[in-house]
């Protein structure tokens, strides 16, 4: 058996850095137990020369292990622990295909920190039937309630298909001008467009689309992908993609203090329209059904929500009873932690037969 120290990235956020360590770890005996046959033992956090690290033992990484580390959300620096305490460096092989501005230049109330949005992609994906497609494959993206972009940018980055819905017209008018003058500013080739979704005569709807390529030769070759933004409800996510059409449905739920949601069949509030829910059991009770006919076999969903408005228990019960398969192992259980005094955020995974 070989040592290994990982070094945690810093975080700008405090409560989030005072987290990192314990995420990582949690995260890693996920990719342990999910891509690496159970390989990864002994995952502890462990002071080296005064720094904290979290350690591991496993046989000696192969380069596809290297790959798939690479890409832990939080990881700074892979060291190799020899005798006589030598760290000596492993190179990352992450699959980051653009600058770190991408995640990180967006500022905002509200806005999921980009380090548990890229945690959230990876342990959806590996709760999938084929957990090494993160490195190896393609899988495609969607997220249901994206907000202003943050986990399509993550998808982006690495070089993933992805979509998203969301309701709130701002949102998508906010996430339409960033991405479309971080592409220019950046000069990658693109191309995108906003247009009306339209169905016998009515308009449903405005959906974003862009293509864009890694590389300016990559884009002249066809090696494309493509990020798609629908402005409307989520609960009618069927009318606008087409069944088994996603490898990963990763979203993070209203937190029932800033955002709300508007299930089926909620009381009626001002100008008619239903009043805001600020519980995210009823929103997935009313979504999930319509998300989990748009994965493929063998896919996932990952959803992040806010403990004080909703138990695990009953997230569990809303996925089981769409069919899906709830990963409950206790490397699943240990990604709770605080965000702030209103909010302590946990995560929930389950695959489609």
């Amino acid at each position: 058996m070989t040592a290994y120290g990982l070094l945690v990235s810093p975080s700008h956020n405090r409560v989030y850095a005072q987290a990192a360590a314990g995420l990582v770890k949690a995260e890693l005996a996920v990719f342990g137990e999910r891509a690496m046959d159970g390989r990864v033992r002994d995952i502890r956090e462990t002071a080296i020369g005064g720094v904290p690290y979290v350690t591991f033992t496993a046989d000696e990484l192969s380069e596809q292990d290297v790959r798939l580390l690479s890409n832990l959300s939080s990881l700074y620096a892979l060291f190799r622990i020899e005798d006589g305490g030598l760290l000596r460096p492993v190179t990352l092989q992450p699959l980051d295909l653009f600058g770190s501005d991408l995640l990180t230049i967006q500022k905002y109330s509200g806005k999921t920190n980009e380090y548990f949005t890229k945690l959230l992609l990876n342990v959806t994906a590996m709760a999938s039937g084929s957990p090494m497609d993160l490195v190896t494959g393609r899988p495609r993206v969607l997220d249901p309630m994206c907000g202003r972009g943050t986990t399509l940018n993550q998808a982006m980055m690495y070089g993933l298909d992805a979509a998203g819905i969301d309701i709130d017209a701002k949102d998508f008018d906010a996430y339409a001008a960033f991405i479309k003058t971080w592409l220019k500013n950046n000069r990658v080739k693109h191309q995108a467009e906003i247009a009306p979704i339209r169905r016998e005569k009515a308009v449903l709807g405005r959906r974003l689309h862009v293509t864009l390529g890694a590389s300016r030769e990559r884009y002249k070759s066809g090696e494309t992908m493509e990020i798609t933004v629908v402005n409307a409800d989520s609960l009618d996510a069927g009318r606008f993609f087409r069944p088994a059409s996603f490898d990963l449905i990763v979203t993070d739920a209203p937190y029932g203090v800033r955002h709300g949601s508007r299930p089926k069949g909620g009381q009626p509030g001002r100008r008619g329209k239903p009043q805001l829910s600020r519980s995210p059991v009823e929103l997935l009770a009313a979504a999930v059904p319509e998300w989990a006919a748009l994965l493929r076999p063998g896919g996932a969903v990952g959803i992040s929500w806010n403990t004080y408005v909703g138990r695990r228990e009953d997230l569990a019960d809303i996925l089981a009873s769409s069919g899906l398969e709830v990963r409950d192992s206790e490397a699943y259980r240990g990604f709770r932690h605080r965000v702030d005094q209103a909010i302590t955020r946990d995560l929930i995974t389950a695959r489609k037969p």
